[in-house]
């Protein structure tokens, strides 16, 4: 099956998001594709669109709203051909994915204050390889790099931290397992200030104790942060597991009330068929996507952009495969 029959290909997918998302297009989205080869749009195809667009972990929220102005658009526009409602489908994912991104703020750097990114998400959502592609990211950039082991509560993710730190030739501020984490964060911020670096990125705690419990440690941790830089953190990462699917957005709702976030990682991308996950958290959390993992590597960080995530959907080298 050959891909380009079905999708007129609007942008060349970025190569990393093109791999991260190989499960996908080679699974589910390929199956939606092929739904476009009827001679006719009728409520068979519909019903059929439904059930591998759930089935792709957009969920049904989601799903219904996508359908539903994919219907208003069909009749709106006389659409009767199949290859015209496809492409009608590819730019209405596209604008649900462009309606989250579009509150994107633009990230300012200035040399001599520290740019400071807190993390957050659940224990297991790859945090903390995300904060190592993260670091990798902004060395690429020509930028200095600091990490806070802010996660004092388990000293694994301690020990983990300083490890990517030794790879990728970052230093690491810490203290000891069951430090106060303001402590931790306090000293983090001396030291950026100190050594003149341009990003520092803190690690936060991932259990998922009371939403009380969270927004107050969160508070306390931005409180230390903003005596040193006022309008700190610039960026509060949440990170999302896409393997978890339609559960992790439960988590994700709880992490972006309590932790103000304003931006998401979607990690894990290559581990799992069902792409959807990005469409689910732009219409129900609201939230910006602004990087994706597609894979082990710690190069394996890409920027969102939504036209190049829908067409990496159904495009690909491996389109014969």
């Amino acid at each position: 099956m050959i891909f380009s029959r079905f999708f007129r290909r609007q942008t060349q997918p970025e190569p990393k998001i093109e791999a991260g998302l190989r499960k996908s297009r080679r699974g589910i989205f390929r199956d939606i594709a092929a739904l476009f080869e009827r001679s006719e749009i009728d409520e068979e195809l519909y019903e059929d669109l439904e059930a591998l667009l759930i089935q792709a972990d957009l969920g049904v929220e989601t799903t219904v709203a996508l359908l539903d102005n994919l219907r208003q658009r069909v009749r709106r526009e006389g659409i009767k051909d199949p290859a015209e409602a496809r492409e009608a489908l590819r730019d209405e994912m596209v604008a649900l994915l462009e309606e989250a991104t579009r509150n994107r703020k633009v990230k300012i750097y200035q040399r001599g204050v520290p740019f400071v990114t807190l993390v957050v998400g659940v224990n297991g959502t790859g945090k903390t390889t995300t904060i190592a592609k993260l670091a990798r990211y902004h060395q690429d950039q020509g930028r200095s790099v600091m990490l806070v082991a802010g996660d004092t509560f388990r000293a694994a993710a301690i020990d983990q931290l300083k490890v990517w730190g030794e790879r990728l030739g970052v230093p690491v501020i810490s203290h000891t397992p069951g430090a106060d984490p303001g402590a931790v964060v306090f000293d983090g911020m001396q030291a950026a200030f100190n050594r003149g670096v341009d990003i520092l990125l803190i690690d936060t705690a991932g259990r998922l104790h009371t939403k009380y419990n969270l927004m107050e440690e969160l508070k306390k941790v931005r409180r230390v942060i903003q005596r040193h830089v006022p309008e700190a953190p610039q960026e509060v990462l949440l990170v999302i597991d896409a393997t978890t699917g339609q559960n992790g957005l439960v988590q994700a709702r709880m992490f972006t009330e309590a932790a103000g976030v304003t931006d998401i990682a979607i990690a894990k991308l290559d581990g799992t068929a069902k792409g959807g996950i990005a469409f689910a958290i732009a219409r129900e959390l609201g939230t910006p996507i602004s990087y994706v993992g597609t894979g082990e590597k710690v190069t394996d960080l890409a920027e969102f952009d939504p036209e190049t995530y829908v067409d990496a959907l159904f495009f690909g080298d491996d389109e014969e495969a």
